[in-house]
């Protein structure tokens, strides 16, 4: 079985139950697929299936710190999968900025950062798909995201910070993707 499919059954037994978090998981690894342009051939795989785990943290099986990034690298360093998914699931998405609000950068920082195309197109993937896998824009994701969680909230305060920055990893991988499509 490919490393592909093992993250898409694992995805499914642990984010299946979650409803509409599922529908969102499914679009995301969809949508990996469609921008695989803007990552080196041989790291096409690494990217699918990262977009497939990035949110099985939220799982209530795997979930202890109830910050999904971490419990969902912990899980997978836990079963043995490859380092370079573990660290894209833990970094997925401006969790840095998320653990930096939440108190917890030391727990995050068991797992290096790696700013790379394969994360620029991990967060391409995630943050052009709406909760409930629908496709929308950066602004329109980022917008959502604001308005559905409260100001004081750390989820809100994190992407006030994060939004310029992620933006900028969104933009890297459309332009990687245009420049392999010429």
């Amino acid at each position: 079985m490919t490393i592909v499919a093992r993250a898409e059954v694992l995805a499914e037994q642990l984010v299946a139950p979650l409803g509409r978090r599922w529908s969102h998981v499914q679009a995301v690894a969809a949508r990996a697929r469609e921008v695989a342009a803007a990552v080196p051939g041989d790291e096409v795989e690494t990217l699918v299936a990262a977009a497939w785990l990035h949110d099985i943290g939220y799982s209530d099986q795997i979930g202890q710190t109830r910050f999904h990034p971490l419990d969902g690298a912990r899980f997978l360093r836990a079963h043995g999968w490859p380092v370079s998914i573990v660290n894209l699931v833990a970094h997925h998405s401006g969790a840095r900025f998320e653990a930096a609000e939440r108190g917890m950068s030391n727990e995050l920082n068991e797992f290096p950062f790696v700013d790379n195309p394969v994360l620029d197109a991990l967060v391409l993937a995630d943050l052009t798909t709406g909760p409930s896998g629908e496709r929308l824009s950066y602004d329109e994701r980022i917008s959502e995201i604001l308005q559905r969680y409260p100001e004081a909230d750390p989820v809100h305060r994190t992407w006030v910070k994060a939004a310029p920055i992620l933006k900028e990893a969104v933009m890297r991988a459309e332009l990687r993707i245009s420049a392999n499509s010429a």
